[in-house]
């Protein structure tokens, strides 16, 4: 007895489970059975819900209708046919699926074999009880409303979606213009109805707002939006009644079905007759958009101007435009400005928008290069407009500058800039540019570096006052200052062939900037620039001594000439840029007068030797790796300005400068290894004139459409250079030097295939291709570098205990290496620690202190000189 009260507990505990079982049965089934009923009534709802049958004939609403309306009934009949109400069994049944080992069967089971037996009859009470318990655990079985195998298109789905469609865009109002499809619902209609809609403006990206459902007496309105009314009934039933447009003149009769009509003010809107409605329209004006200049012009050393901007618009800014003018007030008029300018249209640039992002609050950066306009370096007056969608533009935002240009550091550069800026002041200024300019050329050697920019001059000369016979046209005018503006970038940057000359002319150039107060963007560009220089010196200076060999160069050594590793130099000009960033330009101009000093009498070294074949080798290939990275740069940066055009024009610019002779600011140098300048001055001597217009086409040429065939060129000469590269390799009967060349070959080809994707002007493939090769180079030089080893580990012991003895007759008294023939530089450091560099810059600036001190002792403040000459 106890064992069956046990069990009918357990079962007791059981009804909640299978009334929750029985009733997710009732819903799998209700589910499968009335589905296609279920989806050909949501589709007929939709399709009333949007209206269709107002488009359509009254035959065909009513043929649909009839169509609908017996797939209704059949899928009913089906349905209820299919259906069959869950038994408490059934339910139980599903129930005891759930569970594991089916204890519920388990409870309603009775013993068949051994019942009389005490032992028997005790295992399957302690077998009933563990069911029990495991049943009294069960949880209610969840339905299988899965019903995709019987609905393989998932039409339910679409139905579904259709509705969804029409509670969004539709209205339940629609539904009742069926019945005025009905025989004698013309007699049977109690009134005349309406419906009405308002649409914001589109740029706005508020929802339309459907007037029967409103419940308020006062809306807000955007301003803009549009009222569109429908009148239904008889006509003159109901009529409109409305302030909101503003309308004057002939307006539409108020009796008429149709309404359209936008909100422009405050006002009522009201629906006259049976059935009518009123509403008070309250309009939300929209917002004036706003900008304002957020911070002053910054130029670059090459002239290319950074204007900083904010702009905002409650809905967004879509345009922008930035006129300068020039502030004739603010100009010193002297010399060349004295006279009356002649009338010149005023700049006006497009504002640069963002291309993804909220438009409503941004800031952004206007970026141009004026260094060319008659306005360049004078003061201008910057006025800046943005417009909004609803065409509505801001309040002008001015603002005060000096237009920036580019700065010229060479003086008879600055003095040719300054004419053509008074020859495009007005053209009045000829007679006196001509006298200048005949003065300044009377004795060209003591002012002209070369005889190709004299040549120049002197073209632009003759041709100014035989224009000026004739008449000085306006055209003319351009022409001749085109060429002034060639000619002052030629003295600037130079046509110089020589490398010792160019490292001299960036050397003053640099100082001059530090001397006239240059910004920070101009010395950094020229320091790079200089660095560049040393760079070229350094390599063309290796290269003569390998040439002459070791012995010869040793022989015409001079006693005061210092021997000085790449890194030295490179230490002492980051010396010179560290001072300048510190302000200090006073000590920076004696660390730079110093370093003109070494670079006179110096010679390259690489440690106690020369270079080896292998470490040549090595050299070459990083130096090709580098001019691979700075080519791949600049193709990124172009692929980048076809998405965002003028965006990163700044930013290639600035990293060109500050790149320290990689990527773009080195490959730019020149083709075949010249300069800008020497490719310009090329000719000059037979026909100044038509060289002159050559290079200035070339010019525009180049800057219009030949950048991808640049960069293909420029990435053609790269792979010849590694092809000279791979004949000079060594190690070639080793595993690792196979390995080398290898690498190098898929370089090879890498590039090649990168040359052609930049001609099909396909950057990204282009890119892809110089990674690859660039990752070549990596492990080519890798391979190198071990069979380098290789051969170093193979070389003869006597040659090793001979170089280190000799090394040991070389150290100082403290252990150290102490160099030979002036070496300034140790195997080890004096110092030892994290703080090594900051003593050493320490000492030196000590002995920079002492030296300046004239009270000391004759005999010590030589002494000191020595020093810094050596260090």
């Amino acid at each position: 007895m106890a064992q069956r009260h046990g069990i009918e507990t357990a079962l007791l505990k059981l009804r909640l489970p299978v009334f929750l079982t029985q009733c997710g049965l009732v819903a799998e089934r209700t589910l499968r059975a009335f589905w296609p009923a279920g989806s050909v009534l949501m589709l007929g709802a939709a399709l009333l819900m949007l209206g269709v049958q107002d488009h359509v004939g009254v035959e065909l609403v009513w043929a649909a209708g009839a169509i609908f309306a017996l797939a209704l009934l059949a899928t009913l009949y089906i349905g209820i046919r299919r259906f069959h109400w869950p038994s408490r069994d059934e339910a139980l049944v599903r129930l005891d699926e759930t569970l594991p080992g089916r204890p519920i069967q388990a409870l309603l089971d009775e013993q068949a074999v051994g019942a009389g037996d005490s032992a028997s009859a005790a295992v399957w009470a302690a077998h009933q009880q563990r069911m029990a318990d495991r049943a009294s655990r069960a949880q209610p079985a969840r339905p299988d409303l899965r019903i995709a195998r019987r609905d393989p298109f998932a039409l339910r789905y679409v139905a579904m979606l259709a509705l969804a469609v029409a509670l969004v865009f539709g209205s339940i109002w629609r539904v009742s213009s069926v019945t005025e499809m009905t025989p004698g619902a013309a007699q049977a209609a109690v009134g005349p109805t309406w419906e009405g809609w308002i649409e914001p403006p589109r740029y706005t990206g508020k929802p339309t707002l459907y007037l029967a459902d409103m419940d308020s007496d006062v809306i807000e309105v955007l301003q803009g939006s549009r009222i569109t009314l429908r009148l239904y009934g008889q006509p003159g039933e109901l009529s409109l009644v409305e302030s909101v447009s503003g309308r004057v003149g002939e307006l539409p009769p108020a009796a008429d079905q149709m309404h359209e009509f936008d909100v422009n003010q405050d006002g009522d809107l009201r629906i006259e007759g049976s059935g009518g409605a009123e509403w008070t329209i309250a309009l939300i004006e929209d917002e004036l958009p706003g900008v304002e200049v957020t911070g002053p012009p910054d130029a670059e050393a090459l002239g290319q101007m950074t204007l900083p901007y904010s702009a905002h618009d409650d809905y967004g800014v879509v345009a922008g435009e930035a006129v300068i003018t020039l502030d004739l007030g603010a100009v010193d008029r002297r010399y060349g400005l004295s006279s009356e300018p002649q009338p010149r249209d005023d700049i006006a640039v497009p504002l640069p928008m963002p291309i993804a992002g909220d438009r409503a609050a941004f800031d952004e950066n206007l970026i141009e290069d004026f260094s060319q306009h008659a306005w360049a370096n004078l003061p201008v007056t910057f006025s800046l407009v943005v417009e909004d969608a609803a065409g509505q533009k801001s309040a002008p935002a001015e603002f005060k500058a000096v237009l920036p240009g580019r700065r010229f550091f060479d003086p008879m550069a600055a003095a040719v800039i300054e004419m053509r800026r008074d020859l495009l002041w007005t053209r009045e200024n000829a007679p006196r540019i001509s006298q200048i300019m005949r003065a300044v050329s009377h004795r060209p050697d003591e002012v002209f570096r070369s005889e190709t920019a004299y040549l120049r001059f002197r073209t632009i000369l003759r041709r100014l006052e035989t224009m000026m016979d004739y008449g000085l046209k306006a055209e003319q005018q351009a022409e001749l200052s085109q060429a002034m503006w060639d000619l002052a970038i030629l003295l600037e940057e130079g046509d110089l062939s020589d490398a010792l000359e160019r490292l001299r002319r960036a050397q003053e150039r640099l100082a001059e900037a530090m001397k006239n107060g240059a910004s920070d963007e101009e010395i950094a560009e020229l320091m790079d620039e200089l660095r560049r220089a040393t760079d070229e010196y350094m390599r063309q200076l290796a290269q003569q001594q390998q040439q002459n060999g070791e012995e010869g160069e040793q022989q015409q050594m001079s006693e005061n000439s210092m021997q000085m590793s790449q890194d030295d130099l490179q230490r002492m000009m980051d010396r010179i840029q560290e001072l300048m960033e510190q302000g200090r330009m006073a000590e920076a101009q004696q660390a730079l007068q110093e370093l003109q000093q070494m670079m006179e009498n110096m010679r390259v070294t690489q440690g106690q030797g020369g270079q080896s074949p292998g470490e040549q080798a090595m050299q070459g290939l990083s130096e090709t790796l580098r001019k691979q990275q700075g080519l791949s740069d600049q193709a990124f940066r172009d692929l980048q300005e076809q998405f965002n055009p003028n965006a990163q024009s700044g930013q290639s610019e600035n990293n060109e400068g500050q790149s320290g002779g990689q990527g773009r600011g080195q490959s730019h140098q020149g083709q075949n290894g010249q300069n800008p300048g020497e490719n310009q001055g090329q000719g000059q001597g037979q026909n100044p004139g038509q060289n002159q217009g050559q290079g200035q086409a070339e010019g525009d040429q180049q800057g219009q459409g030949g950048m991808a065939e640049n960069l293909a060129q420029r990435q053609r000469e790269l792979r010849d250079e590694l092809r000279r590269q791979q004949g000079n390799l060594p190690g070639g009967g080793t595993e690792e030097g196979q390995a080398a060349r290898d690498a190098l070959d898929r370089a090879g080809r890498a590039m090649e295939g990168a040359e052609d994707s930049l001609r099909r002007d396909d950057l990204a493939e282009a890119i892809d291709q110089q990674s690859e090769a660039m990752e070549a180079l990596r492990e080519g030089m890798r391979a190198l570098g071990e069979a380098m080893a290789q051969q170093e580990q193979q070389s003869q012991p006597g040659q090793g205990m001979a170089e280190g003895q000799e090394r040991a007759r070389n150290r100082d008294p403290l252990g150290r290496n102490a160099g030979s023939n002036g070496s300034i530089g140790t195997d080890e450091n004096l110092l030892q620690g994290e703080d090594v560099y900051r003593r050493a810059r320490e000492l030196l600036d000590e002995i920079r202190r002492r030296t300046g001190e004239g009270e000391r002792p004759q005999m010590e403040l030589d002494y000191l000189e020595r020093l810094l000459d050596r260090f």
